[in-house]
């Protein structure tokens, strides 16, 4: 009966005050900060020092749909997330669905996996530009086993963008494969020995069991990885040492928007870029969810 009352204006006043801190925190440091840089992407005149407006317009978006350089972040970013993101949530799972077989040392390799997460972005960055050092690095010594002549990863614009895909694949990987691991221990284990009795194999009972039940925690994981992908931004500066990479050939939308707004001062440029970045960012998820209300089994 008790479920069946509806909540009084007093109850709804004392969770809004309940609600109230954080709901001022959120305004303050999220909502206010959107619709700001919205509205100073119409900007076309102001002086950052006296906060004044001299001219408001469509000229920061006309100049980024006229600058070659802004569709080259575009260009770069979009190559990025298509990179990074199939393999990332793939190798995710492919990894998850080992480790959620080993019980000895299993906290062990977890613990391995998760570690480039919470691991700062410059210390991580150190080590790969160690890495794919061109003379003493460790992966062109590996390359080289198998023939393959060393290769420049940091200097050479053509290879570049291919090091920092990888950089961010490894990094990612760790909260991904515990997320999967979420999704793997909910799948009820009963579904699995009905498939063992009918005769299923391996790869049956992954395909027809393992990745629809999983299919939530599937679709959370590409959201998540699409939209940090579309934000790169900490890898390219660490990397490169506080360059686009050679040639801006790792140039994307984030770092054009920061190159605007701290080197250039062009504050209005640079909120429209950030627009643009949120519209991209926007259609992508809203055709992931459209997406997910086909292929996802809730």
């Amino acid at each position: 009966m008790m479920n069946n009352v509806k909540p009084t204006w007093r109850d709804n006043l004392k969770a809004l005050l309940y609600l109230l801190p954080m709901l001022i925190i959120i305004g303050i440091f999220n909502l206010y900060p959107i619709i700001k840089s919205f509205v100073m992407s119409f900007y076309t005149d102001y002086n950052f020092f006296t906060n004044k407006v001299n001219a408001l317009g469509w000229d920061n978006f006309k100049f980024l749909w006229e600058d070659q350089n802004f569709h080259d972040a575009v260009w770069h970013t979009l190559v990025f997330v298509v990179g990074v993101v199939p393999i990332e949530v793939a190798l995710s799972l492919v990894i998850a669905s080992l480790l959620y077989r080993i019980k000895f040392l299993a906290g062990f390799f977890r613990t391995v996996y998760f570690l480039p997460f919470v691991t700062s972005i410059v210390a991580i960055s150190m080590v790969w530009r160690w890495i794919y050092n061109k003379d003493a690095g460790l992966l062109n010594y590996l390359l080289g086993f198998i023939g393959i002549q060393p290769i420049d990863w940091l200097n050479d614009p053509h290879y570049a963008m291919a090091g920092l895909v990888i950089l961010a694949i490894w990094k990612g990987l760790g909260f991904n494969i515990l997320l999967f691991l979420v999704g793997l221990s909910n799948v009820d284990q009963h579904l699995y020995d009905a498939a063992t009795i009918d005769g299923a194999n391996g790869w049956e009972r992954f395909k027809n069991i393992t990745l629809p039940m999983i299919s939530p925690m599937t679709f959370l994981v590409t959201v998540n990885a699409v939209i940090g992908s579309f934000k790169v931004f900490d890898e390219i500066f660490s990397l490169f040492g506080g360059q686009p990479g050679p040639g801006n050939s790792a140039m994307t939308v984030v770092y054009y928007l920061y190159r605007m707004f701290y080197e250039q001062n062009r504050y209005g440029i640079a909120a429209a870029s950030g627009v643009i970045l949120f519209i991209m960012i926007l259609v992508v998820t809203m055709l992931q969810t459209w997406w997910s209300r086909r292929h996802v089994h809730y």
